[in-house]
This record gives structure tokens, C-alpha cells and sequence, in this order.
């Protein structure tokens, strides 16, 4: 009898052992059912608020686009509205991990960060920015510095529909439905507003980067360039980027400036990037000290048209050829309306 007890304790202690292994596998089972419940009722929920929404995106960045539409004449709403369709309302991969809210590529060039992200083809390159911000601008100079949207800056700059269909003519995205994607998202969410708040100048925040004046035939006495002297002959001398100006009068001419301003001619003539025998005309700057090698104030300008890189080395104070360095342009060239000219 004891040994068939001991026996039947062998045989209940083994058959509990086996069913404790048994029963592992199927609690680990149970354990990772039990993960997968808790990752859908915390964590996903947790992650869907981590997502901004689109109204939320436009009053997190429409001030920015404001500011780009007076610094370089495209429209805010179509900024926001390529934002919005590029980005996924700033929650895609690119605009997370790499600040990119406009899906811009590397292209040739491209000195900056970078990231890898499936597009078009496997493994493509995209711009990487330290801040979204940065996309904004980066943005501004695709567009203005490249000739093929170069026909954007006729159309009317308050007419999205003309410049959501220009930017599908000039190749900026490969979906045929591109303008009617952009003028949907601008008309569902108002974004038109923003351009007559750009124009009217009624903007929360941000600084309109525009020079001080338009120099046109401009009496001295009425110029916003500051007075800060006035010459033995009664003539207003200004300043413009720490650099001493006049304007020029009916009838004024370099050697008849030398002798004024006890001068040489070829002083006047190396100032003001001048060519030899050049005439003055009426209201014209004229420096009385060499240009600087950069604008204190202002980043860039945006060309108008008809405006050559000459009036704008005037305009800003700043040497024609470092003007040239700056932006990477060869001698003589003569930029497209709306290119923005670095000047710093």
C-alpha cells in the first residue's frame, strides 16, 4: 500500500508540474492579449492627442505666412494651404522628425541636415530644418529663386485660384488634382483672410522687412533716411547703414560734387558702384563714404520690377559686388522680378 501511494503521489505531483508548463505558454498569451487592450485604451488615445488639429496649425503658423507674403510677395493662404496638404497639418513624418512642412527635396545644392523618407520612389532625400520656421523660409527662396515659377509673380497676388493652378503648371507637385486640393483647404478654412491682413499690415506679430524708404525723386528734406548733418553749402546729409548719403539736385554733377564735398571724382564714382561720365538724376542717393558689406537691418529684399541688384546695393547701402557674392550671382545678371536678393 505504501508504495502504490508514493506511486499515485509520483503520478498527481508530476501531473502538476505538466500542467503548471502547460498553463505558461497560455498565460503568456493571455499577458500579451492583455498589452494589446491596454495600448488601445491608453496609449493610442495618449498619441491621438500628441495631434494637432488643422485649425490649430493655421493659428500656429499664420503669422509666419503673413510675414513671408509682405517679405516676398506670395499669398499667406497659399502658404498655409500647401502647409496644411504637404504636412498633414504638421503631423506628418517629414514635419515631426525633420521640421519639413512643404515635402521640399534635397535637390543639388542642399548643404543642410537631411532625412530619408519614402515618396515618389523608396529612400528619398528631404530637407531636415532645426524649426518649422525655417521651412517657411526655405519655402519663400524655392519659390522665388527658381525661374520656373517665375510667372507666378505676374498673377494677381490675391487671386490663390490663378496661383494654385500656376504652381501645378510650373511642376511643384505631380498630382493633377493639386490646385483643386489647395483652393478646397483655402476656401473651407477662410485662408484669403490672411492675405488682406497681410496687405493691410494687420498682423498680430512680426516685422514687415522692407527698407525705410523708396528713393523717387525724393526732396532730402522729406526722407525717411535719417539727417544727421547738413554741409557747409546748406545740403541735408543723411545716413543710411551707418553710411553718409545726399540726394542729388537738378543739375548736380560728380566733379561739381568733388569740388563741394572736397572729393576726388573716382571717390564718387567707386561709392556708388557709378561707371565713368555717369549722370546724375534728380533725387538720386549718393554716398559720401564706401557702401558697407551687409545690411544691419534687413535680411533680404524682394525685387520689384523693373529694379536692377544696382538700386538695390542704393537702396540698402550696400557694395554691388558683395550684393553679386552674397547670392551667388554673376556679374551683370539681372534677377526676375520677385527674386528675394540676400543682404546679409
Amino acid at each position: 500500500m505504501r508504495l502504490v501511494a508514493v506511486t499515485d503521489m509520483d503520478k498527481t505531483a508530476t501531473f502538476v508540474v505538466n500542467l503548471k508548463y502547460r498553463l505558461k505558454p497560455l498565460s503568456t498569451y493571455i499577458r500579451f492579449y492583455l498589452l494589446c487592450i491596454s495600448l488601445l485604451v491608453f496609449v493610442v488615445p495618449a498619441l491621438a492627442q500628441n495631434k494637432i488639429s488643422t485649425e490649430e496649425y493655421i493659428d500656429t503658423y499664420k503669422d509666419i505666412a503673413m510675414e513671408k507674403m509682405v517679405e516676398y510677395k506670395i499669398p499667406a493662404s497659399i502658404t498655409l494651404a500647401q502647409g496644411i496638404l504637404e504636412s498633414g497639418s504638421g503631423n506628418s513624418r517629414l514635419a515631426t522628425k525633420a521640421n519639413n512642412h512643404f515635402g521640399i527635396k534635397c535637390h543639388k545644392g542642399w548643404t543642410g541636415k537631411t532625412i530619408r523618407v519614402d515618396d515618389d520612389e523608396k529612400n528619398e532625400c528631404f530637407r531636415s530644418y532645426r524649426k518649422a520656421e525655417e521651412s517657411f523660409h526655405d519655402h519663400s527662396l524655392f519659390l522665388t529663386q527658381r525661374s520656373r515659377y517665375a510667372d507666378l509673380f505676374t498673377l494677381n497676388i490675391t487671386d490663390y485660384k490663378a496661383w494654385a493652378k500656376g504652381l501645378s503648371k510650373a511642376g511643384y507637385a505631380t498630382n493633377p488634382r493639386y490646385p483643386e486640393l489647395l483652393i478646397r483647404i483655402i476656401e473651407r478654412y477662410d485662408l484669403a483672410k490672411y492675405d488682406k491682413q497681410a496687405l493691410s499690415g494687420k498682423r498680430h506679430k512680426g516685422k514687415i522687412d522692407e527698407p525705410a524708404v523708396v528713393v523717387t525723386e525724393t526732396p532730402p528734406e522729406k526722407s525717411d533716411f535719417k539727417v544727421v548733418d547738413k554741409s557747409e553749402s546748406g545740403r541735408f546729409i543723411h545716413e543710411n547703414n551707418r553710411v553718409k548719403l545726399i540726394f542729388a539736385k537738378k543739375g548736380d554733377q560728380i566733379t561739381s560734387l568733388a569740388k563741394e564735398f572736397n572729393m576726388y571724382s573716382w571717390q564718387f564714382i567707386k561709392y556708388n558702384d557709378l561707371p565713368k561720365n555717369a549722370e546724375l538724376k534728380t533725387g538720386q542717393l549718393v554716398y559720401l563714404h564706401k557702401k558697407k558689406r551687409k545690411s544691419k537691418e534687413f535680411h533680404y529684399h524682394s525685387l520689384r520690377p523693373g529694379e536692377s541688384l544696382w538700386d538695390v546695393s542704393q537702396l540698402y547701402g550696400i557694395r554691388l559686388k558683395r550684393i553679386y557674392k552674397m547670392n551667388d550671382f554673376k556679374e551683370g545678371v539681372k534677377p526676375a522680378a520677385g527674386t528675394a536678393v540676400k543682404l546679409r
